[in-house]
């Protein structure tokens, strides 16, 4: 069986490593390995995607993961990679969201008969003794090398709480505790989290003497330079209630041409030859590779069917079929909305393709939005009744983004 270190460094997912032979050599033999998730939102997107795949390719090289959801951390907030404090969530809100959060990280890890593990660190964080976890805990760490770290040297210049500055020794502390109770040896996460990770690996050696590694994934960005996961419309989320697979879908199939091959290997499953074949293709082909990328993506996150009728309805958009229109994200309007006629603009604003009024006026007037198929002329244009083909219309915003608006 090929290494995991291996595989991983192949498909672009290694930036940092601790020990790098030291890591490759313990991957010979099944270990345990981590990476945490803060519940700050009840659905990951696809920049978290990034890290479920990393868990997903160690688990079939027959290594044990965990996912730590943060209900103890995430109620103080990471202050990694953010300009201001994150919003302080309740105790109910967090519960919330890490439920949804275990539900959704199932698609891609099985966790049947403990093959993989979904941890709280709420369960050994909120019953710390502060004066034994300072005395400890604490006594191992530098307030200097703290400081240094890129996370905190950034949040300095606005304003750094003391709350955030405990995080580190926290996120050190989970390391420490799954070593002990699960022999975990290897922490994984994105690259600004390299001190918090490296502070970790150096607890372990300084409480009981244990060796264990440290591992970050370079923070992605998409070829024009935008955060993984964003868009001009919002996150990429993994929830099909809260983007629809359609929606998903067409996130992948319209990227960047630059970054069809890069994606091709972090986010699916297909072999390294697989995926050299179809970076090979250039010109109008190209969209072939896309459209792998994107029923593949999909297929991993919403299952098989819906990838199928997601793209199906993107072939038929984008050719001269008839499209099967439940396959699109669909806006449901109640019909006497319509007595007096509704905005256009609204309605544009109500599906979400845009995010407010005056970005669909400006989508009009730059001639962008449709209705129908047919180009929308005026932002005072109305909405009634007999726009509608039987209980439903077609907007467009864009060459490429639809939305269903159906009466009930």
């Amino acid at each position: 069986m090929a290494n995991a270190y291996d595989i991983l460094k192949a498909r672009g997912f290694v930036e940092q490593v601790s020990d790098e032979e030291g890591l490759r050599q313990a991957l010979e033999h099944p270990i345990t390995c981590y990476v945490g998730y803060d519940p700050s939102a009840s659905s990951l997107h696809a920049g978290h995607l990034f890290t479920i795949m990393a868990l997903a390719h160690m688990q079939r090289q027959g290594h044990r993961p965990i996912v730590i959801v943060g209900g103890g951390t995430g109620m103080i907030g990471d202050p990694s990679g953010r300009t201001e404090m994150r919003q302080m969530l309740t105790v109910e809100q967090i519960e919330q969201n890490l439920e949804a959060i275990k539900r959704q990280i199932g698609r891609y890890v099985d966790f049947r008969e403990e093959r993989a593990l979904v941890l709280n660190n709420a369960e050994w964080l909120l019953p710390l003794n502060y004066i034994e976890f300072l005395r400890d805990i604490g006594r191992y760490f530098s307030v200097n090398r703290m400081l240094a770290a890129e996370a905190y040297r950034q949040r300095l210049e606005t304003g750094l709480s003391f709350i955030e500055f405990n995080y580190q020794l926290l996120q050190a502390y989970d390391f420490l505790q799954l070593y002990q109770r699960h022999d975990c040896i290897l922490q994984m996460g994105g690259n600004d989290q390299w001190g918090n990770i490296l502070a970790g690996v150096d607890l372990i050696r300084r409480v009981i003497g244990g060796e264990a590694y440290a591992m970050t994934f370079p923070l992605l960005t998409t070829a024009s330079g935008a955060k993984m996961g964003k868009t001009a419309s919002g996150a990429v989320w993994l929830d099909g209630d809260r983007l629809s697979p359609y929606e998903f879908y067409q996130f992948w199939i319209n990227v960047d041409d630059a970054d069809v091959e890069r994606f091709l290997r972090i986010y699916t499953f297909l072999p390294l030859e697989e995926i050299d074949e179809l970076a090979s293709l250039e010109g109008a082909r190209i969209r072939e590779a896309k459209e792998v990328l994107a029923y593949e993506a999909t297929r991993i996150t919403h299952g098989e069917e819906e990838a199928e009728r997601a793209r199906e309805a993107s072939r038929q958009l984008f050719g001269a079929g008839e499209v099967e229109e439940d396959a699109l994200p669909t806006l449901e309007l109640d019909a006497e909305d319509l007595d007096e006629g509704l905005l256009i603009a609204d309605l544009f604003e109500r599906t979400g393709l845009v995010r407010s009024r005056s970005e669909a006026r400006r989508l009009i007037q730059q001639g962008g939005a449709y209705l129908n198929e047919e180009r929308v002329d005026t932002p005072e244009q109305m909405v009634r009744r007999e726009d509608f083909d039987g209980d439903s219309l077609l907007l467009r915003a864009g060459k490429k983004r639809y939305h269903r608006v159906v009466l009930h």
